[in-house]
C-alpha cells in the first residue's frame, strides 16, 4: 500500500473519529473528563448520551454535560438521548421564561432546576406538561416568592393527588401518582419538587429516616430564594411553617437515623438515605439538620410567653468541679421532661462543638414541679426533680 492511500485512510480515520467526539466541543478539560468517566459506565447506551451531548445547543451543552457528568450509573445507562434533550430544552425554556430563573447563579440552576428525578422514583418525562399546567399560574409573578405561593396554592387542584396510605409505593414517579390519585409524602413532594422546577424555581427534597420521637420518617420540600433555603409541603401553611418544625427541631445532629438531610443530585460525599431502600447509595444528599434545629429555636424564643410560663435553659456537664467555659466538659445526650409522670418535652443537650451560648430550652410552667430524665454514666437513668419560680427564665445544670 502507498504512502498517499496510507495517509488518505489515516486522514479520513481522524475525521471520522472527530465528527463521532464532537460532544466534547465547548466542555472545559475538567467537564470532558468528567463525562468520559461517565460514558465509561454507560455500556450499550454510550451512543444515546453522545448524541445528547452532540446536539444540545451551544448554551445547553454544559448543561448536558452536568447532567450526564454526575447521572447515577442506573440512568446512563438508559436515559435516551430524546429524554435527555427533552428535559434540557424545558429547562432552559423556564430559564428564558422568568426572570427569577434567569438571574439564578449556573450552579442552583443545574443541580435544583435541570434535574430529571428527585430520588429514586422512575424516570418519567414530565416537564413539558408540568410547564404547561403551571406556566400559567406564575407567568404575572412579580417575584419568586409570589410563583412559589402559586404553586403551592393550587398544585392540588392542578394535579388532583392527594394524601393516601393507599398509594401502591413510596417513591412513586409523577405520572405514577396522577394516575392513582394519591400519594404519600415522599410522592407528593416529588410531584412539588417537579412543579417547582417546571417553571424554574430551584426545589429539592428535604427528609429524616426517623424523628427522634420514634414516630417514623417524614419528607418535605425546600425552595431556593436569593441565597438561602426555605421549607414548605405539599399541604402548604407558610414557607418556613409547618406542623413538624417542633419534631425536626429536635432532631440530633449527633446520630445519622435522626438527622435531616436534603437531597443534591451533585455528589456531596454523602448519601441522601432512603428508608424504603437502604442499599441505594446514589441519591446525594446535604446535612441540614442544624438549621432547623436554630430555625425552632428562634421560632421559640420569639413567642411570646404566657404570664403563667418561663423558660428552662438546660445543659448536660460531665464533671461538676470543671470551670464553665471548658466546653468539653459538656455531653450530648437526650433529655425528657415529664410532670406527674407524663411526658412533657424532650431534646438533646448542647455538644462540646456547639456554641458556649447555646443551651437546651423547655418552655414550662411557673411554680410547677417537673423532672429531667437522661442516660447518666453506664447507661443508668437519672432523674432531677426541679420545682420552678416566679421568674421569666431559669438556668438548670445536670451532670452525669
Amino acid at each position: 500500500m502507498s504512502m498517499y492511500r496510507i495517509l488518505i485512510i489515516l486522514l479520513l480515520a481522524g475525521f471520522t473519529t472527530s465528527c463521532h467526539d464532537s460532544w466534547h466541543r465547548d466542555l472545559s478539560k475538567q467537564e470532558r473528563q468528567l463525562v468520559r468517566k461517565a460514558l465509561r459506565k454507560a455500556d450499550d447506551n454510550k451512543k444515546e448520551l453522545k448524541i445528547a451531548l452532540k446536539d444540545a445547543s451551544h448554551d445547553e451543552k454544559q448543561a448536558m454535560a452536568f447532567l450526564i457528568g454526575y447521572m447515577p450509573e442506573r440512568d446512563l445507562k438508559c436515559l435516551s438521548a430524546e429524554f435527555l434533550m427533552k428535559n434540557v430544552d424545558k429547562a432552559f425554556q423556564a430559564r428564558d421564561k422568568f426572570k427569577w430563573c434567569a438571574a439564578l447563579p449556573d450552579s442552583i440552576f443545574y443541580n435544583d432546576v435541570l434535574p430529571y428525578a428527585v430520588l429514586s422514583e422512575k424516570r418519567q418525562c414530565w416537564r413539558e406538561d408540568f410547564y404547561n399546567w403551571f406556566e400559567p399560574l406564575v407567568k404575572k409573578a412579580p417575584n419568586i416568592r409570589a410563583a412559589i405561593d402559586s404553586v403551592n396554592l393550587h398544585v392540588k387542584d392542578v394535579l388532583k393527588v392527594e394524601y393516601n396510605t393507599k398509594r401502591k409505593k413510596v417513591d412513586q414517579a409523577p405520572y405514577e401518582s396522577i394516575q392513582q390519585g394519591m400519594a404519600t409524602c415522599t410522592g407528593l413532594s416529588i410531584l412539588l419538587v417537579d412543579a417547582f422546577r417546571s417553571v424554574g424555581i430551584p426545589a429539592r427534597i428535604a427528609g429524616t429516616p426517623m424523628w427522634t420521637n420514634m414516630r417514623g420518617n417524614h419528607t418535605w420540600v425546600e425552595v431556593w430564594i436569593d441565597g438561602k433555603w426555605y421549607f414548605t409541603e405539599y399541604y402548604m401553611d407558610a414557607l418556613n411553617k409547618s406542623w413538624f418544625l417542633a419534631d425536626a427541631g429536635k432532631a440530633d445532629p449527633e446520630q445519622p437515623e435522626h438527622r435531616i438531610y436534603a437531597t443534591s443530585y451533585k455528589p456531596t460525599g454523602m448519601v441522601y438515605p432512603l428508608v424504603w431502600d437502604e442499599q441505594a447509595t446514589y441519591v446525594h444528599g446535604v446535612d441540614v439538620t442544624q438549621r432547623y434545629i436554630d430555625l425552632y429555636r428562634k421560632q421559640m424564643a420569639n413567642k411570646q410567653l404566657e404570664k403563667d410560663e418561663l423558660w428552662v435553659r438546660v445543659v448536660l456537664l460531665k464533671d461538676p468541679k470543671a470551670p464553665e467555659d471548658d466546653s468539653n466538659n459538656r455531653v450530648h445526650e437526650k433529655i425528657t421532661v415529664t410532670h406527674d409522670g407524663e411526658q412533657v418535652d424532650f431534646g438533646f443537650s448542647p455538644s462540646p462543638t456547639d456554641d458556649m451560648n447555646r443551651l437546651l430550652p423547655f418552655r414550662l410552667k411557673k411554680e410547677t414541679t417537673y423532672q429531667f430524665e437522661y442516660m447518666g454514666k453506664d447507661s443508668t437513668l437519672k432523674k432531677k426533680t426541679l420545682t420552678t419560680g416566679t421568674s421569666d427564665q431559669e438556668m438548670l445544670r445536670l451532670y452525669m
